[in-house]
């Protein structure tokens, strides 16, 4: 291994991706399927990001919360800077969070501009995603579901919108594929997992 230092940037990737929905819908899941998929491409799940924070995060709650609000867009600025880094060297950036408003949208939109971003909003309905969060590891004690109606409403006209209620991941990632246009790798090429 050589110590010089070597060109990190090369030919930005594509494109990004900012899958969405309420909690339950797929979003981890299905991110961590589609980085896969992609010939160079890094998952980044913003909830990661705020478990970063050692002493004094406070976790988004259905009540009001000031602090936790601010660090909503702590957590998608440090995703939008580490996307920029990974889409400068020619990984695809496949990011994960809860975007509910249109202003947290637009903020991803006006943080991540230097490679086009498609936002993926997953959609399987409440019922679905609350059925989904009680029966898998990280079990969620409040119901989000709420949170469908008001990202219907700010957020219907935005991106692509996936029903995924009754689809695969591997069905919900072939969707993706096809409205975003990135490049997979071919089945054949594909890791054993």
């Amino acid at each position: 291994m050589s110590l010089n230092p070597v060109p990190i940037d090369r030919e930005p990737a594509a494109g990004a991706v900012l899958l969405t929905g309420i909690p339950g819908s797929g979003k981890s899941t299905v991110a961590e399927a589609l980085a896969g998929r992609l010939r160079m491409s890094a998952h980044i799940q913003v909830d990661a990001l705020q478990q970063m924070i050692v002493s004094g995060g406070q976790w988004p709650s259905p009540a009001e919360n000031a602090e936790a609000d601010r660090q909503i867009f702590l957590r998608a600025r440090n995703a939008c800077l580490l996307a920029e880094s990974f889409a400068r060297a020619s990984f695809i950036p496949v990011l994960d969070d809860v975007v509910v408003r249109r202003a947290h949208l637009d903020f991803y939109r006006t943080n991540l501009a230097a490679v086009p971003l498609h936002v993926i909003v997953l959609a399987p309905g409440p019922a679905v995603a609350w059925q989904r969060n009680r029966t898998r590891e990280k079990v969620l004690t409040t119901d989000w579901s709420p949170l469908d109606s008001a990202m219907r409403s700010e957020l219907g006209q935005q991106g692509t919108w996936i029903d995924n209620a009754d689809r695969t991941v591997e069905e919900t990632v072939g969707a993706i594929l096809s409205v975003t246009g990135l490049a997979s790798i071919p089945e054949d090429d594909q890791p054993l997992q």
